[in-house]
């Protein structure tokens, strides 16, 4: 496995839910902290300055650490685990999937209960289990015995999926990918930096707790003050049966930029600034909307007097489950073709964004 993969390995495969990013916070550093400056918010997320040929105009790159999962809710008599939700999810993924309880004694397996379709009623069939009625066994028989486990309300929970390279070897499974395809891309981007001429100050910021609320982008966002901003994401893949063929995204087709989301329409010209770049570099892009959810530039590019700001993504299949996948094709592409925008940033392009 190269360097690279072994990135993505240990980015995915680290827990971190909205609030608990503590371990994935930790990769990261270790990636990047012989190339930038290291800075903390009190929310928590990470700001690497890599500094260039001038101090001005400020560069944000934004991606989230934290990863959609779940929080202990209380444990019942006989030992079974209620669980609340940290970020979106879709109840009918979520029957029979194994998850790992993280507690101060340590990890715990569990997996997500599920009848057998035997002994279902004729009305049971017909419905999906909420989330309300679902509850996780970690083979305890008792609440006390739980409790020993190490087992606490409050205690995070992530679902276990192991990073996994297909027999297409461009094509990579793992939990995730939203948004630790952008934190790995945010990785690269500063790691190449190092030995590029570029005309400006990169901030390149692994932001906390967006699956809740976008709450570290606005932080973080104070701390830089930034003169523009690139969101680094996951878009979500489209080309799979059953869905609209005039809105597909497709893995192996390159990068997407995001044209509208719930929370905030790109920079025109930031927007042709990317689309004239890809160009340039024989790059294919795509577009894609999002009607619903937002990403961490929904807060960005309203701080202060307002923040240029785009979102571009790596197509990912099914995300916000427990697999999720990816091109690395695109990822590579995406790395390209932000790097090349970044060193075309310069004072007087910035300025008449």
């Amino acid at each position: 496995m190269n360097d690279l993969l072994q990135m993505l390995k240990e980015i995915t495969e680290a827990s971190g839910v909205s609030g608990y990013e503590k371990e994935i916070r930790e990769v990261v550093k270790k990636y990047l902290r012989d190339y930038a400056s290291l800075e903390e918010d009190r929310l928590g997320s990470l700001i690497f300055k890599k500094e260039g040929q001038n101090p001005y105009p400020k560069v944000m790159l934004a991606a989230h650490m934290d990863e959609i999962g779940f929080m202990v809710k209380s444990i019942t008599t006989n030992g079974y685990i209620k669980f609340l939700p940290l970020g979106g999810w879709w109840d009918q993924v979520l029957l029979s999937q194994r998850v790992v309880i993280h507690t101060q004694k340590g990890p715990v397996i569990g997996v997500i209960g599920s009848k057998p379709p035997h002994i279902l009623t004729e009305e049971e069939r017909k419905k999906v289990v909420e989330k309300k009625d679902m509850y996780i066994d970690v083979g305890a028989k008792s609440e006390e015995e739980a409790l020993n486990m190490g087992i606490r309300p409050g205690d995070p929970i992530t679902p276990k999926s192991d990073f996994t390279i297909m027999n297409n070897p461009d094509l990579l499974i793992a939990k995730a990918w939203d948004d630790r395809v952008g934190c790995a891309l945010m990785i690269e981007i500063i790691k190449e930096l190092k030995s590029i001429n570029h005309p400006n100050t990169v901030f390149g910021v692994a932001t906390v707790q967006e699956e809740v609320g976008l709450r570290g982008a606005v932080t973080s966002s104070y701390v830089i003050n930034p003169d523009v901003a690139i969101v680094l994401e996951s878009d979500i893949a489209t080309d799979m049966p059953g869905t609209e063929e005039e809105k597909k995204v497709f893995l192996g087709k390159g990068p997407s930029i995001i044209l509208y989301d719930a929370t905030m329409i790109p920079n025109i010209n930031l927007r042709r600034i990317f689309i004239e770049t890809a160009e340039k570099l024989n790059i294919s892009i795509q577009f894609s909307a999002l009607e619903k959810g937002g990403t961490d530039g929904g807060r960005i590019h309203i701080h202060a007097k307002g923040v240029p700001s785009i979102v571009i993504g790596v197509p990912a299949r099914y995300i916000h489950s427990h697999t999720s996948i990816i091109n690395i094709q695109d990822f590579l592409n995406a790395k390209r073709l932000i790097l090349e925008v970044i060193k075309r940033l310069d004072k007087e392009i910035v300025e008449n964004l």
